[in-house]
């Protein structure tokens, strides 16, 4: 069965103010009203409407080459869509993107540093770009992932060049998060805290667009998920309902095998894949039904689990989601 159509309003609550009184909140974040940007070669977004909300990490999932990408550097006016409407903050993402960018925190997922500057001169750098903050606030962001500010740029490790680059993004403690694959590199440990310093972000009012192909990254910070395919924005979750789904796999053997064709027209059993001498099921809402044909035949194996997370966002790419 077809994805159901994704719901694009925000649930999470506004803020009206930021913990140091110095932003009123009202316009959502991020607001995308039919946005196409179609290449040449094919690739972009297609009629793309989404809305993130104050206080929320939001997830956008997909493989490479789903859009993930292009729809950011639509938000930040990297480039332009042929039509429909990018506003950030209630602002126009292109008349007003000076003023936007003030409020925003950006980490691409491939960026260029300065090789001959140590981290410290560079983080240094960016930060009179913005007006602040201070070095004891870039120490004590250096500190908190560990990354080694004396260093020049040339001698830094993939991961540390992350670091550099997720403090950059995070030290002025801005308004908006967008990050593209922000824990590329990290050790796990660094990566939790990426994760907590995300969810303190939210848990202050502020906002985290996290773009992601790693699924699990997503559940583990995100409040909800956009799913990407194609260019198309094919669903969103909640991710704390996509736990919550009564999903089964199912594995059933019987003998003789072709007896078990008929379950695949039960309400709720979607046939995955043929195995030797049976079936993968996978079985939305209760198991009865399904014992209960099952009861009639000759079964040899019968196995049942839970899918995981990942499985489940993955059934919304081939069309079984329901």
């Amino acid at each position: 069965m077809a994805p159901a159509t994704p719901t694009t309003r925000a649930v999470a609550p506004e803020a009206t103010s930021v913990p140091d009184g110095s932003v009123a909140r009202g316009d959502p974040p991020i607001s995308l009203t039919g946005v196409t940007k179609v290449y040449r070669g094919g690739g972009g977004v297609r009629d793309l409407s989404l809305e993130v909300g104050w206080g929320e990490v939001f997830g956008f999932l997909g493989p490479n080459g789903a859009g993930k990408t292009t729809t950011i550097r639509l938000l930040l006016d990297l480039i332009r869509p042929q039509r429909g409407a990018v506003r950030l903050f209630g602002l126009d993402a292109r008349r007003d993107a000076v003023a936007i960018h003030r409020r925003l925190g950006y980490l691409p997922g491939e960026f260029a540093l300065y090789e001959r500057l140590t981290a410290r001169e560079t983080l240094a750098h960016f930060a009179r770009l913005r007006g602040g903050p201070d070095e004891a606030t870039v120490e004590r962001w250096a500190a908190e992932f560990d990354l080694e500010l004396d260093r020049p740029v040339r001698a830094l490790s993939r991961g540390n060049r992350q670091k550099v680059g997720l403090v950059s993004a995070l030290m002025n403690e801005p308004d908006l998060l967008v990050l593209d694959e922000p824990t590329v590199g990290l050790d796990p440990l660094v990566q939790r805290t990426v994760h907590q310093r995300l969810r303190g972000a939210a848990a202050s009012g502020r906002t985290v667009f996290l773009s992601s192909h790693v699924l699990s990254e997503a559940a583990e910070v995100a409040d909800r998920v956009g799913l990407i395919k194609e260019g198309r924005l094919v669903a969103i979750e909640r991710v704390a309902e996509f736990r919550a789904r009564p999903v089964h796999e199912v594995e059933v053997r019987a003998d003789p095998a072709a007896a078990l064709d008929a379950l695949g027209d039960l309400k709720d059993v979607t046939v995955r894949e043929r195995i030797e001498g049976g079936l993968r099921l996978e079985v939305v809402g209760s198991l009865n039904p399904l014992v209960a044909a099952l009861a009639a035949l000759d079964v040899v194996d019968l196995s049942v689990r839970e899918p995981s997370l990942e499985d489940v966002f993955l059934s919304y790419y081939d069309g079984s989601a329901r």
